[in-house]
């Protein structure tokens, strides 16, 4: 099966209001990608059986997941990697939105996806090795 397949099939298991905002979600990553050039095109696939979308060719950001757990069935989230500094910066860029440790941004089901404030965490997260190698080059 195609990774596109397996991911499409993952989202139909979720309840319809949490597959709207993955959808949603998973739309503005793509779109988000798009407005960069230096990102290119991006890899959809699953990890630990989440929707996940990777820079492979471009090697330009970490990988996002995005998913809805039964564990916590009001919302849904976006990750990126624990070992990374992009939830600190997320924090401080974009201290509307809900968090949890190191590794998510929570998103509420009932209320409008904050799209700009969302589209900045996926434009770090698409640029993140880029920004690493530009600092280095810098110090």
């Amino acid at each position: 099966m195609r990774p596109e397949a397996e991911v499409a099939r993952v989202f139909a298991t979720y309840p319809d209001d949490a597959r709207q905002r993955l959808l949603q979600l998973r739309q503005l990553i793509f779109n988000t990608a798009a407005a960069h050039p230096d990102v290119g095109p991006l890899t959809e696939t699953l990890k630990w059986g989440e929707a996940a979308y990777l820079t492979e060719k471009s090697k330009s950001g970490t990988t996002i997941r995005i998913a809805w757990k039964a564990s916590a069935p009001t919302s849904y989230a976006m990750y990126v990697h624990c070992q990374t500094n992009l939830v600190d910066t997320f924090r401080t860029r974009f201290p509307e939105l809900s968090y949890e440790g190191n590794r998510a941004v929570v998103f509420d089901l009932d209320a409008p996806l904050a799209e700009e404030a969302a589209a900045g965490c996926i434009s770090m997260a698409l640029t993140y090795h880029l920004d690493k190698r530009a600092a280095r080059r810098r110090a």
